[in-house]
């Protein structure tokens, strides 16, 4: 087989096996002709909106996506709902050959609906991280963020579960309360876990950032989310203090987000390598290899025409570097780049094979041109999470598929007729 191996920047592959691999007592696995590479890493989804799936596919923008979703579906989710959509997109997730999801929670109206969230993660088997935060719109416990404790007090200690802190970049969206602050910070620094912020975009985000840089509200266990539209001033701060980026291929332009462009040029440009993410499912693909596709040719589509005098001329990715930035700088961005994301010896076992000798991908000759622009879910064969096998010949394991097709059925329905109601 040919692995996709540590220095994914560069395209570098190896052949084969490690010569003396131990193997008493493990698995041997076969893989001529296959290709085996890191699982994928996503920094950001909302899981949670698994049966809502492409709902809106049109959806013009922020605005829409936020009454629509966040102020009309939201509110009227039980925790049981809370577990089958989380299930469902992290079950779709390891279907993808993406064995790391962080799973931007929120819609966390009580703590029961954190535990169907995570409680989801961990009955899949993937590697979750559970990044809570309150809901925007409609009523709740006003239990965040405080129950933060709990659940590192709880699942803290779990081996393939994280815990993470999540908030908003400004109070614009839905006020003060789940915006980042130094309050928010200082809890996540006491619990010992990382931060991820959403909605950085634009001015008021750029603003925010310069003001985080000074208060030393930044730093490699914080993660900035979309990031477009932000000044030279505030990405220069974010490079000086190491944090760590999450790119959303094709929510930025099919939302609108700020410019819409994928900030990655304004991110290489500081020295930052992003990681990639989902979002919402509910109007974007579910999988990695599309973000991946997305960025590249977003990205060589404006090097290209900056060539004909319309700005900055600028190197073109490769297809080593989205590849990079979907396993290893994933990892790193979630936090996690010392267990997962890339095939070097110490890191966990988070691997997929790819078969490379289908209608789409033969004949193998760029293993990783192949991985990135040629292939899809249907050939990732297997997927390994932590040395265990979550997907095999084709199939994820230890799922009752007539079974979940009724549950998330039936969770649809049940939000969509409760979302109806005339409020009051």
């Amino acid at each position: 087989g040919a692995a996709v191996g540590t220095d994914l920047w560069s395209g570098a592959t190896t052949g084969g096996a490690r010569p003396g691999a131990a193997t008493e007592g493990a698995l041997v696995v076969d893989v001529t002709g296959d290709i085996v590479a890191p699982g994928f890493v996503d920094t950001h989804r909302h899981a949670w909106q698994g049966q809502l799936r492409r709902i809106t596919p049109d959806v013009d923008d922020l605005g829409a996506y936020l009454g629509t979703t966040l102020a009309g579906y939201a509110p009227a989710y039980t925790p049981e709902d809370m577990y089958v959509g989380t299930r469902l997109a992290a079950l779709t997730a390891l279907d993808c050959g993406i064995t790391c999801l962080l799973d931007f929670s929120h819609n966390s109206r009580s703590a029961a609906h954190s535990d169907g969230a995570v409680q989801a993660l961990l009955d899949t088997g993937i590697r979750g991280v559970h990044a809570a935060m309150g809901p925007h719109f409609g009523e709740w416990d006003r239990q965040w963020p405080a129950d933060l404790a709990r659940l590192v007090d709880r699942y803290g200690d779990h081996p393939l579960l994280t815990v993470r802190l999540a908030a908003l970049a400004t109070d614009e969206i839905a006020g003060p309360d789940l915006a980042y602050r130094p309050e928010l910070a200082r809890l996540a620094g006491e619990l010992g876990i990382g931060v991820s912020v959403d909605a950085v975009f634009g001015a008021t985000s750029s603003a925010a950032i310069l003001g985080w840089a000074r208060d030393n509200l930044l730093g490699p266990d914080v993660t900035l989310i979309h990031c477009t539209g932000l000044t030279g001033a505030a990405w220069r701060a974010m490079a000086d203090t190491g944090t760590t980026v999450s790119l959303a291929p094709t929510s930025e332009p099919q939302l609108g987000l700020e410019n819409a462009v994928p900030a990655v040029d304004e991110a290489l440009a500081v020295g930052i390598r992003p990681g990639l993410s989902i979002d919402v499912e509910v109007a974007l693909a579910s999988d990695m290899v599309t973000q991946m596709r997305a960025l590249y040719a977003i990205q060589r589509m404006r090097a290209v025409e900056a060539g004909y005098g319309s700005g900055p001329a600028r190197p073109r990715l490769r297809a080593a570097d989205v590849l990079d930035f979907a396993t290893r700088q994933g990892a790193r961005t979630n936090g996690l780049g010392d267990v997962t994301g890339s095939l070097t010896p110490g890191r966990q076992a988070d691997l997929l094979v790819v078969g490379a000798d289908e209608l789409n991908t033969m004949p193998l000759n760029d293993p990783v041109g192949t991985l990135v622009l040629g292939s899809d879910a249907r050939n990732v064969t297997a997927v390994f999470v932590a040395g265990q096998v979550r997907k095999w010949d084709g199939r994820v394991l230890d799922v009752d598929l007539d079974r979940l097709r009724a549950d998330v059925h039936r969770s649809r329905d049940r939000i969509l007729r409760a979302a109806a109601q005339p409020a009051g």
